[in-house]
């Protein structure tokens, strides 16, 4: 393909306001060429470093200078992403970067790893915080919400910035890590609250933390007697999956059960170094379940969330939810109208397996908890029956079991007297 330039004013499958675009621009001239197209870059390096999540980590691409290695991009281009990476910085791992194409400004891996015009000049309904997590931390890094579940955000740092995160406004705060003096604060809380069943550790990513200190982390949390269950929410099967390895697993495996949901969004991250990802944490005991986040021009379709799911299911990971993005300061290019993701679910239902079908969730705004947005296929109720469409839009009747119920206890009442009578 003919490399081409991204334009100013054109990102994320939409139009951002030229006006609003027009403070961002420098003279122009012409664009970069890179060198190769971006899998190209990678084929020198050395396997036993290439298989390294250190080195990955170490020589993450994180400013735009770098990125013009492996990205064609004119002065006006570069000038403009600087102006984004000010608010919102840039970071992406030489293996993510491999999976782009360079020359696509619409190719669906790149618009989630590298910085718009749009962050800035389409931010205008968003909010910080829209899930009001601050304002449910118990303590600093630990999330009350749900009566027994806990969230604790240990880290704000990660092996990409994820153009679409949730937690955007950590990333001007510089990477930080949580001291132990704050790790304890959250153990004191869930030692106090038995009604805290399960844990969710989280970030930024907490798979960058040394093996060492999150086994430290685990092993502080299976102190407790009534936490049943802990969750790691981490992204490293998709744009790490090196940082997988025998050590990590076998620290994992000695803390069960723990459940680690990831997040591909879509089927071209499905590589086989993910996929060898995954099989480690599963034959650790470890079950891995995926929270795909419905984004424009990237997975808002039928097509690519079917291959999506079904590419999961190859891979033993369970499609778990589907999330309409949240309402994020800067991330308003990504965002679709909720009809889309329930169009989604019923062009999916009946025609690949249940099993590949996610639920389509939205996380409500100031803490209002997760809520299924799925299609409804129940036209009419009644005392007697259903009335449904199916998958292939037919209408169908369904007796109503209680009413069926009652028809049987009047039938058998019947019976006795009729065999008493004779």
């Amino acid at each position: 393909m003919k490399s081409q330039a991204i334009s100013p004013t054109k990102t994320a499958g939409k139009l951002c306001s030229a006006a609003d675009a027009s403070v961002l621009e420098d003279e122009d001239e012409p664009p970069l060429a890179a060198d190769l197209a971006a899998r190209r870059l990678f084929i020198n390096i050395p396997s036993e470093h290439w298989n390294d999540w250190r080195w990955h980590f170490r020589n993450r691409i994180v400013t735009v200078e770098g990125l013009s290695k492996y990205i064609p991009l004119s002065a006006k281009e570069r000038s403009q992403l600087r102006l984004v990476s000010v608010k919102y910085p840039l970071a992406v791992t030489p293996y993510y970067m491999s999976l782009m194409n360079p020359d696509d400004p619409y190719d669906p891996i790149r618009m989630q790893a590298l910085p718009s015009p749009c962050e800035l000049s389409d931010a205008y309904a968003g909010t910080e915080d829209p899930l009001a997590e601050e304002e449910h931390s118990v303590v600093t890094g630990l999330v009350h919400r749900y009566p027994d579940r806990a969230l604790m955000v240990l880290t704000d740092i990660c092996p990409m910035l994820c153009r679409h995160c949730t937690r955007k406004r950590e990333w001007r705060r510089g990477g930080w890590v949580r001291t132990n003096e704050q790790f304890e604060a959250m153990l004191t809380y869930i030692r106090q609250h038995k009604e805290v069943r399960d844990v969710i550790i989280s970030g930024g990513d907490p798979l960058t933390l040394s093996t060492a200190r999150l086994e430290e982390v685990l092993a502080g949390i299976r102190r407790i007697p009534h936490v049943e269950i802990i969750r790691i929410g981490t992204r490293a099967p998709v744009v790490l999956p090196q940082r997988v390895d025998d050590e990590l697993c076998g620290v994992l495996s000695k803390y069960g059960p723990i459940w680690l949901n990831t997040h591909f969004n879509h089927p071209r991250e499905v590589t086989p170094e993910a996929a060898r990802a995954c099989d480690l944490l599963l034959r650790s005991g470890v079950p891995v379940n995926n929270q795909a986040v419905l984004l424009k021009g990237v997975n808002d379709n039928v097509e690519t969330q079917t291959e999506l799911c079904q590419s999961l299911l190859r891979i033993k990971v369970r499609p778990y939810y589907l999330f309409q993005c949240d309402n994020v300061a800067g991330t308003e290019h990504f965002w679709t109208p909720v009809e889309t993701g329930v169009e989604i679910i019923r062009g999916m239902r009946g025609f690949t397996s249940g099993l590949a079908i996610p639920a389509y969730v939205i996380d409500l705004p100031n803490g209002g908890g997760k809520v299924p947005a799925g299609p409804d296929y129940v036209l009419e109720r009644t005392p007697d029956e259903l009335i449904v469409r199916n998958y292939q839009g037919k209408i169908i009747h369904y007796s109503n079991p209680d009413n069926l119920m009652a028809y049987k206890e009047h039938f058998d009442a019947t019976r006795e007297d009729i065999i008493s009578a004779w």
